[in-house]
């Protein structure tokens, strides 16, 4: 079989498909079939197994809808003839290129095998190259006409579809646009080349400016002798200048050396005081053990005390208990006598009852039970109105006594605290910095000055010393708004961060904090509607500063111009919170209070009393007199309090006398009470009742009546002993707690004292310790300031000698001192003016050469080296012209072989078509207008008497206008190239005599064409008889 013809087709899974396997003849090939038996699906499987897409098939949209219903997969198999010369890599695929296509529901793809069925490819680019080696093109009607196609041509009487079937058909299409693209690439290339010959106009240019350059340098040279001159005499000006420079040093050198026994005497006037600080402090220290042995005197003292007054507490509360016992016992012996008294009672009125006298004797008890029951009952009642009045006078008389010791409390730590922040303050009046931080702030600033050296810019802080107020009356407000951030440090850079934490490090100084920014900032420019739209001022507003660098760190770490001031409380809650004001962070009050509105949470903070605050203020004089005043008075106050307390103590004392007295007559009084009404019940009772009994005798109650109230008197004493030791025990209580109250505050003044002596000993060791560092800095100061630069010095001295020697020597591989001289010698000249002229004349030198950025030799080299360049351009540009102008040629050239073929293909289109027609009589014509793009076709019918032409197929009956259509396709087969061919119902629409006409042209044409042919029809070929290059298949019927 010739190379590039299909040798097999196999099918699985695609459209009716479920097995397929054909095979294929060399010549010619008819697959006949019924309607519905897949014979069409044969030609649809050879277009998308070559790479045609789905729609183009006219059968699918996409490749999936091939799969048959039900299956996951379709799998078209087709094996490629490569014999002969014009075999494809026969090395690589043999006899046989096996090409696989495999589509499911998600993707396709392609496989090339050689004739042993391993894989060799899989590229798309690989079944390109061998369908444009076989020339393959399965969309040319010529090459596969399918079903869709065939009817689409025969029912078509459009001469445009005719002639686009025609052009494309005879590879004209193709040809057309592949001139027209080469047509736009060397348009395209023209104007390519068209700007680079314009691009040569500047270089030009340039090249004539080098040139005047040239002309205008020949000056420079007399400059550079003038400047080569002066370089001589500067060698041997540096000579004498190194020479006066080691007079200078050996006088320094001697300065140096006289500095010694005065930093010397420095030192040991150090020593001295630090000898001396230490026997102070050493006594101090005595002092503070003496204190520190006293204080815990004090502490066993303070603990006797209150245990003492425990003790006292408890005595008291065990009598109280006692004294109820009592009270209770009491209760129950009346009541055991009044039980008695009342069988008494009842023995004798039995017997009263016997006589009227009697009975008239009962009515005046009862009389007079009556009015003694009315009088105890007044009494009672006057004693419980006492009474309470005196319980409410004690209990305003304590609660007074409380508000007192409440009111005494809050003044004492009221009145230590200022007495701190006086002390405070009068450290500030000697020393401002130690309002932001205290003494560590000075030894912080005693490392910084001794490590100055290793910082790339002095830190600067803390910030509240760099920071005016406008007012005073904002200072508090002010401080606690920007809070420790007055105590915070800025440096420059990390590097600087690091060192000042070392120094704080060494002055005990923890909790620094430090802050990076660069001091080359300029001032912020806070614009307008940046800030809060208030008329209030704000943090920012009230604060000055010389440095840029303080202003911008409190905006940028402290949002001082978010932070507004105001008079007071309520204009503080109608900004902080009713205004809704935009950029608003905080408000703040003069006192401190701090106001702020988050989300949906409206914040008010009192003012931290415990804080130091107001260190911005200024007038410290004022404030330490005020506060002071203000001490003072308070002091004066708690001594009147004091004494209004012992006074209230006194009274409280008299009245709960008082009031137990009261107690105990209304209680009596009560009892006396109850008797009387036991009696008088008594008596009623026994007034109704008739007793005919004699006289009964009561001699045995009496005795235990008169034991029973023996026992109540006892009991009685008891009482009045344990209420006289409750009144003792109450005394002793108060009487301890006072003493306990005085001695804690005695203690307090004395520890205050303690206080002062640890604060002085505090300082005598901060002395100790400044003269250590002093002493440290003037032995550092030996050493570095010193010694340091003497053995410099002399390093430097030992250096100039050897400076001069290497001066010496460089200066006469130069010139010899004869030839300076001749030139005039350096007198009057120094290294400086000698400097200044050579540096005058370069840059005169500069500035000529400058003007040309180059020397002469190099712009003259720069000149040749363009000109060179210039040409060669221009000569390249002349050939990539003579190209374009022969490739411009060449496709004119091509063009018009391209037309001559064109007509020529039209001419031979009408014989061959005419050829075909007349082997059933009918003789046409075929005209082709490439410039309208249609083809118009002209028959002329065997019985048609009046021989007209008729120039629409569609006149023409079905055979005929299918034949006419088989020879117009038979002519273009004639004209185009393809190892194989493929037909689909070529013969629809024609009559018996016109199939059998057809299928003996279509016979005899493939037979004679040489080339693999494919016909398949559903009607009966029982006239084409097979043979050896004749193949005939038949498909199976469709199932029902």
């Amino acid at each position: 079989m010739a190379s590039g013809t299909i040798s097999r087709i196999r099918l699985e899974n695609f459209m009716c498909h479920s097995s397929l396997h054909i095979e294929l003849g060399e010549h010619v090939n008819f697959i006949t079939g019924q309607n519905g038996s897949g014979k069409s699906a044969i030609l649809t499987a050879l277009c998308v197994a070559f790479g045609c897409r789905a729609k183009s098939t006219q059968r699918a949209a996409s490749l999936k809808d091939f799969i048959k219903t039900g299956c996951s997969y379709a799998a078209i198999v087709v094996d490629i003839s490569n014999h002969g010369e014009d075999a494809f890599k026969p090395e690589v695929y043999g006899n046989v290129i096996i090409l696989e296509r495999r589509i499911t529901e998600l993707s396709s793809s392609t496989v090339l095998k050689d004739q042993h069925g391993r894989k060799v490819a899989h590229r798309k680019d690989d079944l390109i190259e061998i369908i444009e080696h076989f020339n393959i093109d399965v969309e040319n009607p010529c090459v596969i006409m399918s079903q869709d196609k065939s009817r689409e041509f025969l029912h078509s009487g459009n001469d445009r579809d005719k002639f686009k079937f025609f052009f494309k058909a005879t590879l004209l299409q193709q040809v057309n646009d592949m001139l027209g693209s080469i047509r736009e690439k060397l348009t395209s290339a023209d104007a390519i080349v068209e700007e680079l010959e314009n691009s040569i106009g500047p270089v030009q240019k340039d090249l004539d400016e080098i040139q005047r350059k040239i002309k205008n340098m020949e000056h420079i040279e007399e400059i550079t002798q003038d400047v080569g001159n002066l370089k001589k005499k500067l060698a041997w000006a540096w000579v004498y200048d190194v020479v006066k420079k080691i007079e200078q040093q050996a006088d320094k050198l001697e300065k140096l050396k006289e500095r010694i026994p005065a930093c010397q005497l420095r030192i040991d006037q150090n020593t001295a005081i630090i000898e001396e600080l230490r026997k102070e402090s050493i006594l101090k220290k005595e002092n503070v053990k003496s204190f520190l042995e006293k204080t815990q005197e004090v502490q066993r003292i303070r603990e006797k005390l209150e245990n003492d007054m425990h003790e006292a507490v408890k005595l008291k509360i065990d009598l109280e208990k006692e004294h109820a016992r009592g009270v209770q016992m009491l209760n129950k012996m009346n009541k055991r006598l009044t039980q008695l008294q009342a069988q008494v009672r009842e023995f004798e009125l039995r017997h009263m009852q016997e006589t009227q006298a009697e009975v008239s004797q009962i009515e005046d008890n009862k009389r007079e039970l009556h009015q003694e029951i009315n009088s105890s009952h007044l009494n009672a009642t006057r004693l419980k109105d006492e009474e309470k009045k005196l319980s409410e006078e004690l209990w305003g008389i304590s609660k007074s006594i409380g508000d007192i010791e409440k009111e005494i409390n809050e003044d004492a730590r009221r009145i230590n605290h200022l007495k701190q922040q006086t002390k405070d303050f009068q450290q500030r009046q000697h020393d401002k910095l130690t309002a932001f931080g205290g003494d560590r702030v000075l030894s912080l600033f005693r490392s910084i000055e001794r490590h100055q050296s290793r910082f790339k810019c002095p830190p600067v802080g803390p910030i509240g010393d760099h920071v005016q107020l406008s007012s005073d009356y904002w200072s508090v407000a002010v401080d606690c708004a920007i809070g420790k951030l007055l105590d915070a440090f800025i440096v420059t850079c990390h590097k600087d961060l690091l060192v000042l934490r070392d120094c704080a490090k060494e002055a005990n100084y923890r909790s620094l904090q430090i802050i990076i920014y660069d001091f080359a900032k300029p001032l912020h420019d806070i614009l307008n509607h940046l800030l809060p739209s208030t008329k209030h001022p704000t943090i920012l507003s009230v604060i000055h500063s010389e440095s840029p660098t303080i202003l911008n760190v409190l905006v940028d770490q402290g949002h001082a111009e978010r932070q507004v001031l105001v008079q007071d409380y309520e204009v503080g809650k109608s900004v902080a919170f009713d205004q809704r004001i935009r950029n608003l962070k905080e408000v703040y009050t003069p006192d401190g209070a701090r106001m702020f509105f988050k989300g949906s949470v409206q914040t008010f903070l009192p003012p931290n009393r415990k804080g130091r605050v107001g260190r911005l203020c200024t007038s410290l004089g004022e404030k330490i007199t005020e506060m002071q005043k203000e001490a003072t008075g308070m002091e004066q106050i708690n001594l009147e309090r004091k004494g209004q307390k012992r006074k209230l103590g006194v009274q409280r004392d008299e009245i709960e006398l008082q009031l137990r007295s009261l107690k105990k007559k209304r209680k009596d009084e009560e009892l006396q009470l109850e008797r009387k009404k036991v009696q008088l019940d008594d008596i009623k009772k026994f007034s109704a009742v008739n007793n005919h009994d004699t006289a009964v005798d009561t001699s045995e109650l009496e005795p235990e009546m008169m034991q029973v109230k023996e026992d109540i008197g006892n009991e009685e004493l008891v009482l009045q002993d344990i209420n006289l030791k409750l009144t003792y025990a109450l005394q002793e209580e108060n009487k301890r707690r006072a003493s306990c109250n005085d001695f804690i505050n005695s203690a307090y003044a004395e520890m205050g004292s303690i206080s002062d002596v640890q604060h002085e000993l505090q300082l005598v060791e901060e002395k100790i310790h400044d003269a250590q560092l002093e002493k440290a800095h003037y032995e550092d100061l030996m050493e570095r300031k010193v010694l340091a630069p003497i053995n410099i010095a002399e390093s430097v001295y030992t250096d100039l000698q050897l400076l001069r020697q290497e001066y010496f020597e460089k200066a006469s591989t130069i010139c010899t001192e004869s030839e300076v001289d001749a030139l005039g010698g350096v007198a009057g000249s120094t290294v400086e003016k000698l400097n200044t002229e050579i540096n005058k004349l370069t840059r005169r030198l500069q500035q000529e050469s400058s003007r040309y950025n180059e020397s002469i030799d190099d712009l003259r080299a720069l000149y040749d080296k363009k000109r060179q360049k210039i040409l060669r351009k221009q000569q390249m540009y002349a050939g990539f012209r003579d190209k374009l102008s022969a490739c411009q040629k060449a496709l004119d050239l091509r063009w018009k072989k391209f037309q001559r073929n064109a007509g020529l293909l039209k001419r031979q289109l009408t014989w061959l078509f005419n050829e075909h027609l007349g082997k059933k009589g009918i003789s046409g014509y075929i005209n082709v207008d490439y410039k309208n793009q249609v083809l118009s076709v002209e028959l002329t019918m065997p019985q048609d008497a009046s021989r007209d032409t008729i120039r629409d197929t569609r006149g023409l009956s079905g055979g005929e206008r299918s034949f006419s259509t088989l020879c117009f396709t038979l002519a273009l087969h004639g004209m185009t190239e393809a190892p194989f061919r493929a037909m689909d119902e070529f013969d629809v629409f024609m009559d018996a005599v016109s199939r059998k006409i057809s299928l003996d042209t279509l016979v005899d044409f493939a037979v004679g064409h040489g080339s693999q042919w494919i016909f398949i029809t559903p009607h009966d070929i029982s006239v084409v008889k097979a043979g050896d290059r004749i193949k005939k298949q038949q498909m199976a019927a469709p199932r029902g």
